[in-house]
């Protein structure tokens, strides 16, 4: 929509939304207004002139405040879509899990080791990362550091190690290209 008609269109959103609340309550089905929300996402020039306008967004019979930043299926999607707030939580989450895996990983083969980051850190590394190609090289950098103390935790390598061999003995692809695996693959 565009800032000079968007009363229209959300006359027009409120309407449909009401036609799918009302198909959805003769077929037995209910919508939960608690987990709605509206975020609106656009250009930095376009949010600011839709900020002033838009409060709030009249949905399926609920008026939701406009919010800054959603969480949708475990992404944090934000008004601009810059993803850093969800890079953010998906390091956060990696570092915690590394740090536990790193106090122990000395009682563990390399290979259990291995298993284990795969399955707690890899694979939230590459959570819908198809989200992320032609992201700011700092949210990029930020998931490959993570990436990087992960190989250097699993070969138990020193700290001040260089990733890029150690990414090669695990046969690990660094997170860009992971990011163009996984749509060249899809």
């Amino acid at each position: 929509m565009h800032a000079n008609n968007t009363s229209d269109r959300l006359d027009v959103l409120a309407q449909r939304t009401a036609d799918v609340r009302q198909g959805y309550l003769q077929n037995g089905l209910q919508l939960n207004p608690d987990k709605l929300e509206a975020l609106i996402i656009d250009t930095a020039n376009q949010l600011h002139a839709a900020s002033s306008a838009v409060s709030s967004v009249f949905i399926a019979g609920v008026d939701l405040p406009v919010a800054d930043e959603m969480k949708a299926l475990g992404i944090v999607l934000n008004r601009r879509l810059t993803f850093k707030k969800h890079v953010m939580v998906v390091a956060r989450s990696c570092n915690y899990h590394m740090q536990a895996i790193h106090h122990i990983h000395h009682l563990w083969s390399t290979d259990l080791t291995t298993t284990v980051v795969c399955s707690l850190i890899l694979s939230r590394l590459d959570y819908c990362n198809s989200l992320l190609h032609g992201a700011p090289t700092d949210s990029i950098s930020t998931l490959q550091r993570v990436q990087n103390n992960t190989t250097r935790i699993v070969l138990q390598a020193p700290r001040r190690s260089h990733a890029r061999p150690l990414l090669r003995q695990l046969h690990w692809l660094p997170v860009h290209h992971r990011i163009d695996y996984k749509l060249a693959v899809m």
